[in-house]
Formats: C-alpha cells, structure tokens, sequence
C-alpha cells in the first residue's frame, strides 16, 4: 500500500484538578486588571501539528498516541490530550 500524507492536530490540557499557572496568570493580570471580570476561569495547553507519511488514517493516529506516550511529550498524570483532527493532506 502507498503512504499517504496526513496532517494531525493533537491538544494536550492540563487535568481539571492541576493548577494551571499560565491559566492564572492570564486571568489575575491581564483579564481582571483590564475589565473582563467577567471571566471566570482561564485553563490554557499545548497544540501540536504533526504532518506524517502512512498507509492510513488509523496508523496515523496510532503512531502519534504511540509518540505522545513513550517520548513523553506530555505528562499523563498531570496532562490529558486529544486528537482535535486528522486528515489526509490532498
């Protein structure tokens, strides 16, 4: 089978229990002090693009999950991610 190109879009998150200073620190000091009050909870994270040459969709996403665990490009006690989309690049 031919590979084929596929673009993947990964979000990595910081769990609802873990602090989130970036979170934080945009909504104490930039948020608050310039009148959006209003807001009440900032979480930020990480986006990842990878563009990656397989035979399919699946094996495309396999390897990213696969990538994401073993080298450690998120931390699974603190972190959580997910696939926001794949797709094949034309």
């Amino acid at each position: 089978m031919a590979l084929q190109e596929f673009i993947i879009e990964v979000i990595i998150t910081n769990k609802e229990k873990a602090r989130d200073p970036v979170g934080e620190t945009i909504k104490r000091d930039l948020l608050a002090k310039k009148g959006y009050d209003m807001v009440s909870n900032v979480r930020s994270g990480q986006y990842l693009r990878f563009n990656l040459d397989t035979e399919s969709e699946e094996r495309a996403k396999n390897i990213v999950e696969d990538l994401l665990n073993k080298l450690r490009i998120y931390n699974p006690v603190t972190q959580n991610f997910r696939i926001l989309k794949l797709k094949k690049e034309t």
